[in-house]
C-alpha cells in the first residue's frame, strides 16, 4: 500500500512538473462567475484593451503584476482579461459587460485565487474577512506600482485602521506596541488572511507573543496558571492606560483572582492603599514563571 502511494505522488509530481503554463484567465470559469460572460471569447489583445482604458492600461503597465507576467515569474501569463475574464462581448457593445463593481466580494476574491491560494492565504475563502464582505481588492490594488504586495495604501496598518478604528484608539494609549513608531505592523501578529478566529500567524495568543518574548515561554518549574492560559488575561496586546500593556493598574489586576483578606499590600478597609512601584510584582518579580527551587510563590 505504502509502494503504491508513492508511486501515485511520484506520477503527480511529474504531472505538475511538465505541465503546460497556460492563460490565467482560461483558469477561472467565467461563465460561473457570472452568467454574463456565456459565450465570450478571450481576444489576447491588450492594445484593444488600452484604446478605450488609456489610463487604467499605463498604471497597469507600471504594476508589479503587469512586470511580473513580462519576467515570467508566475505561474500564469496573460494581460487584461486574466483578471477581468474573455471581453469579446464588451468589445461588440461598449456598454459596461460585468463590471467589477458588480461582482460579490467571494467572486472577486475567487478571480485572485486562482494565482494566490496557497501558503498563509489558503484559508482566506472561508475565512472573517471574506464572511465580513471584504474582497481582496478591498486591502490590495491589483494595479499598484511597487512591491508584490501591491496595497491600496502605504502600509498595511493604515489599511487595518480604515475599518478597525478602535484598535487605532487602542494603539493610541501611553502603553502600546511599536506599531505608531513604524517598528511593527499589525501583519506582525496577524495573517490577515485567515487562518483561526483571531487571524493570528499562530495557533494561539501565547504562541503569537513568544515569538518576540521567547523569554517568558518557559518551561518553568513553577508556573502561573493565567500565564500559561493566556497572555491576554493580563495584557491587552493594542493598548493600554496602565503600563506594560497591562489591563489593569498593577495590585488590583492580582486582586482578579488574589482576593484572600490579610494580606500586607491589599487595599484594605474601603480605601485604595495601593502599594508602591509595581505593587505584588515588587516582590513576586518572576510573575510569568520561576526556575528557582524556593519560587512558588514567584518571588525569586
Amino acid at each position: 500500500m505504502r509502494r503504491r502511494y508513492l508511486s501515485w505522488l511520484i506520477v503527480l509530481a511529474g504531472t505538475l512538473l511538465h505541465a503546460p503554463r497556460i492563460a490565467g484567465a482560461q483558469r477561472v470559469d467565467w461563465e460561473r462567475v457570472n452568467p454574463a460572460f456565456n459565450g465570450a471569447k478571450f481576444l489576447n489583445d491588450d492594445q484593444m484593451c488600452a484604446s478605450c482604458h488609456e489610463d487604467a492600461s499605463h498604471k497597469f503597465d507600471g504594476s508589479a503584476h503587469a512586470e511580473n507576467f513580462k519576467a515570467g515569474k508566475t505561474a500564469v501569463t496573460g494581460g487584461c482579461e486574466t483578471c477581468h475574464g474573455p471581453r469579446s462581448k464588451h468589445v461588440d457593445d461598449p456598454k459596461p459587460m460585468v463590471a467589477w463593481q458588480s461582482l460579490t466580494k467571494a467572486q472577486q476574491s475567487g478571480i485572485c485565487m486562482q494565482c494566490h491560494a496557497g501558503g498563509p492565504r489558503m484559508t482566506y475563502m472561508t475565512g472573517g474577512h471574506l464572511a465580513g464582505d471584504v474582497s481582496c481588492t478591498s486591502c490590495h490594488d491589483p494595479k499598484a506600482p511597487g512591491s508584490s504586495a501591491v496595497l491600496a495604501r502605504a502600509r498595511a496598518t493604515e489599511l487595518c485602521y480604515s475599518c478597525h478604528a478602535t484598535k487605532k484608539v487602542q494603539m493610541a494609549k501611553t502603553s502600546h506596541h511599536p506599531v505608531r513608531e513604524g517598528r511593527m505592523e499589525c501583519v506582525s501578529c496577524h495573517n490577515v488572511h485567515g487562518s483561526n478566529a483571531s487571524l493570528l500567524k499562530t495557533a494561539t495568543v501565547n504562541e503569537t507573543c513568544f515569538s518576540c518574548h521567547a523569554e517568558k515561554r518557559g518551561p518553568f518549574l513553577w508556573e502561573h496558571a493565567p500565564v500559561r492560559e493566556s497572555c491576554a488575561n493580563c495584557h491587552d496586546a493594542h493598548g493600554a492606560t496602565n503600563r506594560k500593556l497591562l489591563n489593569k493598574k498593577e495590585a488590583f489586576l492580582c486582586l482578579q483572582c488574589h482576593s484572600y483578606g490579610g494580606h500586607i499590600n491589599l487595599p484594605r478597609y474601603n480605601r485604595t492603599s495601593n502599594p508602591s512601584g509595581e505593587g505584588c510584582v515588587n516582590c513576586h518579580i518572576t510573575i510569568h514563571g520561576s526556575q528557582h527551587p524556593s519560587g512558588p510563590k514567584f518571588t525569586r
